[in-house]
């Protein structure tokens, strides 16, 4: 169970991962040992899962962001796991997320551009197992990325 001072550390690693234990005992009115045993104790119960850095892609020449839905010829497991095991080893993919609804599962990648996409689309998408149809949604405006979880 995690209470008030479990959930102040979570949402301030969310703000700054790189933050040093000393300023986070200072922010979250502990000693910097205590502080570090919540978050040794945090860590090792799986609420915290790992630390990166956030890189701009479009310093990075990936600056079209696509959704596409994807549907499967047939929904069984055995389909269900040869996409995704194909999906996994896919660079280009960013996220993947099998969804109830009308299509079956949602990618997201980032490319160059649109050139890039169709690329991607007709040697990647396409060619992974099952798939059927696709529908792509070009990301026009980022209005909200990367957002803290409410915790």
């Amino acid at each position: 169970m995690l209470d008030r001072t479990d959930r102040r550390i979570l949402m301030i690693l969310q703000e700054d991962g790189r933050i040093a234990t000393i300023d986070l005992a200072e922010r979250i009115g502990l000693s910097p040992t205590a502080t570090s045993e919540r978050l040794k104790r945090l860590t090792r119960e799986g609420y915290v899962t790992g630390y990166g850095a956030r890189l701009d892609p479009h310093k990075l020449g990936l600056g079209l962001m696509v959704f596409v839905e994807v549907s499967l010829d047939k929904t069984t497991p055995d389909i269900f796991e040869r996409f995704a095991a194909a999906v996994r080893r896919a660079p280009e993919v960013l996220e993947c997320h099998m969804v109830a609804g009308g299509f079956d599962y949602l990618v997201k990648t980032r490319v160059a551009d649109m050139a890039a996409y169709r690329r991607f689309l007709g040697e990647v998408l396409l060619a992974l197992p099952g798939v059927t149809e696709t529908r792509t949604y070009a990301v026009m405006e980022e209005v909200k990325r990367d957002g803290p979880l409410p915790v």
